[in-house]
């Protein structure tokens, strides 16, 4: 018996030949764009794109009206924003921060630390630290401020207050030839901040004569054999406890703090 034609196959649903349509929808989905669409995209991301250079160097939006600062105490806002030489109503996106950054440091020495940012959209803002006295040094009718590190930053014409004088007498032992001025300086003012307040709000001077003799004068005729400025901390402690043991003495001897002493002078 001759089998079904075409067409009874076709009337009892046998599915056609190609692809499923789940199958073409995935190829349509992964087909690559077009030249128009791609073209499209190329002119809208240039257009992005000048509008944003545009925006950040032409426009008037984003240009630097002001300057602020922060942290100042001996100086002015004023004094920072003259050192600092901003060119006011250039794009802020242009501003050199770290060209302002090297003028205020450079001429102004109080000035230990300066952070330049911009504040957008008009403002560029100046955060300073500034460095605190710890001694002074006496040359030539002038007093010159110290910092923490041993740095000379400032020069004032009379003796400030509350600031214990540095004097230099070194000797000629073998310390005070190696390590030289720059260095006994530093030292003598790693003493002043390693002393307990107190002690150092009555220090009138320290008087320096090589790296392990450091002597301090305090208030009251009081003085204090220190040494150098190692063991720092434990020198602090013993210190204290002669203080508050016998506190009618006239000197103590603190350059070795496992075994201090103390005198009436």
């Amino acid at each position: 018996m001759a089998g079904p034609s075409t067409a009874e196959r076709g009337a009892r649903g046998t599915t056609p030949s190609g692809p499923p349509p789940r199958l073409l929808r995935v190829r349509r989905r992964l087909r690559p764009p077009g030249r128009r669409t791609l073209l499209v995209t190329a002119v809208a991301v240039t257009l992005f794109g000048a509008g944003a250079v545009w925006l950040l160097y032409g426009s008037s939006w984003l240009r630097a009206e002001r300057v602020r600062v922060a942290g100042t105490t001996a100086l002015t806002a004023e004094e920072v924003r003259d050192a600092a030489d901003v060119s006011l109503n250039t794009p802020l996106v242009a501003v050199d921060t770290g060209a302002i950054e090297h003028r205020v440091r450079e001429r102004l020495k109080r000035i230990a630390k300066v952070d330049v940012s911009r504040s957008w959209p008009h403002t560029i803002s100046l955060v300073v630290t500034e460095r605190r006295p710890e001694a002074i040094v006496e040359e030539d009718g002038k007093f010159h401020e110290v910092d923490a590190t041993g740095v000379r930053f400032s020069t004032l014409s009379k003796r400030p207050k509350g600031v214990p004088l540095l004097e230099m007498e070194p000797d000629r032992s073998p310390s005070s030839r190696h390590f030289g001025p720059t260095r006994l300086r530093r030292e003598a003012v790693r003493v002043v901040t390693q002393l307990p307040e107190k002690v150092r709000q009555d220090t009138r001077s320290l008087r320096v004569r090589s790296y392990d003799s450091i002597t301090l004068e305090l208030t009251g005729g009081r003085t204090i054999t220190w040494g150098s400025g190692e063991r720092g901390e434990a020198k602090a402690k013993a210190l204290t406890a002669l203080m508050k043991a016998r506190p009618d003495a006239g000197h103590f001897d603190v350059q070795a703090p496992s075994a201090p002493a103390v005198s009436r002078s």
